[in-house]
């Protein structure tokens, strides 16, 4: 697309994918709002019970910052965004999930989709009204019933996972799902040696797939830092987050949106200073 509505962030305890609504306004700013309002939980420091209500509470604000953006700015109106969030703390993974993003675990031999589609065609297959290979291709498989709008009944999934040695996470847009089978993804999560490898040859495959949706990837590994080298503590953020705040929309509804937060974070991280920056 000509504009990213995806936006990722990837830290050391924090995981995000946020695909905004392709079929709402400023989708591209839904999904850099939600990015900026999680940022700040990426820390060690919360137990598996505090991480929760953490997550929930802090979703809860951004999808009420999400209501008051709209308000504020008609240009706004209708934007949304699915949501998955990550957040480890010591050996547990607190996770929340709404919308048709996707997240997979690789446990050894063991692939699996763990988070469940809140869409139209999902509730078809659920009913036995088709099945999983005809979901594949259904004309309306782009559906969603769930989705932070802002609304007070957008409630995600929450769940508190274990996690061991070597498990591989992916967090996916459906610009990968909807054109890379899950046999694929299996094979290069299984083959790639490390997460960035694996990123860019999913993003390659599904540009290879003719995939007409932005593609976003977010991938991190369990690892042992008292055994292996330490990786990047460094955030990484991508899509739409990585650039809001350059000029690019001049549809903030306010003078220090999420959005905006989560632009400073990207310049911070990546050592861009302010003065570069281009005016809205």
């Amino acid at each position: 697309k000509t504009r990213n509505e995806d936006s990722g962030y990837a830290g050391p305890h924090l995981l995000v994918l946020a695909d905004g609504m392709g079929g709402h306004a400023a989708g591209d700013v839904a999904s850099s709002m939600i990015v900026g309002s999680l940022a700040h939980l990426d820390d060690e420091g919360l137990s598996a019970e505090q991480a929760l209500g953490a997550l929930a509470e802090q979703l809860a604000a951004a999808n009420e910052q999400l209501r008051e953006a709209m308000a504020e700015n008609a240009e706004l109106a209708g934007m949304g965004s699915t949501t998955i969030a990550m957040l480890r703390s010591g050996v547990k993974l607190v996770m929340a999930h709404i919308g048709d993003s996707r997240a997979y675990l690789l446990r050894g031999d063991q692939f699996s989709q763990i988070t469940k589609d809140h869409s139209f065609v999902q509730q078809l297959v659920d009913e036995q009204r088709i099945t999983p290979d005809e979901a594949l291709h259904h004309p309306q498989r782009s559906l969603v019933t769930r989705v932070m709008t802002g609304q007070v009944q957008d409630d995600p999934d929450l769940s508190v996972r274990e996690l061991h040695l070597g498990d591989r996470y992916l967090l996916c847009s459906d610009g990968l799902s909807d054109f890379v089978t899950a046999e694929t993804i299996h094979e290069i999560l299984t083959d790639a040696p490390d997460p960035e490898q694996a990123a860019d040859r999913l993003v390659e495959v599904a540009v290879k797939a003719s995939s007409r949706d932005n593609i976003t990837v977010v991938l991190a590994d369990v690892v042992d830092v008292d055994e292996e080298p330490a990786p990047s503590t460094v955030p990484q953020i991508v899509g739409a987050a990585a650039v809001a705040g350059r000029g690019r929309r001049k549809t903030r509804a306010i003078p220090v949106s999420p959005a905006e937060k989560a632009a400073a974070l990207t310049r911070e991280v990546s050592g861009i200073p302010a003065e570069e920056e281009v005016p809205a």
